[in-house]
């Protein structure tokens, strides 16, 4: 398919999230093609994911650096190189600095295991038990600055029920995870999010169908 948004995604684990994108990618009519996957970590699993798929890979370990700058900054000219137009954060481990965060601004997005603004940062899913949520989920943001904070793009939420633990909860939300991030990439490739200030506008659909319910 001509014109296919050019994706370069960052790693730092397993990758299941990228297979998510993979997969989705493998159909001619999506919108956009993965054209590298970069780990910061050489024994990242995500890498053999994107190898088997003939997808081209990079490691920039952050260790041969002396700062996060110039760290950043070689992972923005391997990107460039490759033709990247928009990167999505997939299990990537590192703080971005602001000079790298500004020069993809709008260009690139993650997702995160909870309904953002509510429980940004680490264990996720201990805090949504501890709280006594009743909704739990995912959410797929531009990236800015700020940790997990940015317009956000689309959410999926799960139920919290009686007999989960935080690792049940998390397995749970990992499967909308893998619907919700195809989905808000596909919105993306077509050209139907507008960022105004610091909101999405989606473009010809109703916004609810932003929203995945993995249940149905």
């Amino acid at each position: 398919m001509a014109g296919r948004l050019k994706v370069g995604v960052l790693i730092s684990g397993r990758g299941s999230n990228l297979q998510a994108l993979i997969d989705a990618a493998k159909d001619p009519s999506y919108p956009a093609e993965i054209v590298l996957v970069l780990s910061n970590k050489p024994d990242a699993k995500g890498l053999e994911r994107a190898a088997g798929a003939g997808i081209a890979t990079a490691v920039i370990s952050h260790k041969d650096f002396a700062d996060r700058k110039s760290f950043d900054g070689a992972m923005t000219e391997a990107l460039e190189s490759a033709g990247v137009e928009l990167i999505c954060l997939a299990g990537f481990m590192r703080l971005l600095s602001a000079e790298f965060v500004e020069h993809w601004r709008d260009r690139m997005i993650n997702i995160h295991p909870s309904l953002l603004p509510l429980l940004p940062g680490l264990d996720t899913h201990e805090r949504a038990l501890e709280m006594g949520l009743r909704l739990h989920g995912c959410s797929v943001h531009f990236v800015r600055q700020e940790m997990d904070s940015g317009p956000l793009i689309g959410q999926a939420a799960v139920p919290v029920l009686p007999d989960d633990d935080a690792e049940s909860l998390a397995a749970r939300v990992l499967e909308a995870e893998h619907r919700l991030y195809p989905a808000c990439l596909k919105l993306l490739a077509e050209g139907r999010v507008k960022v105004e200030g610091e909101r999405c506008r989606v473009e010809g659909t109703p916004s609810a169908q932003a929203l995945v319910n993995p249940l149905a």
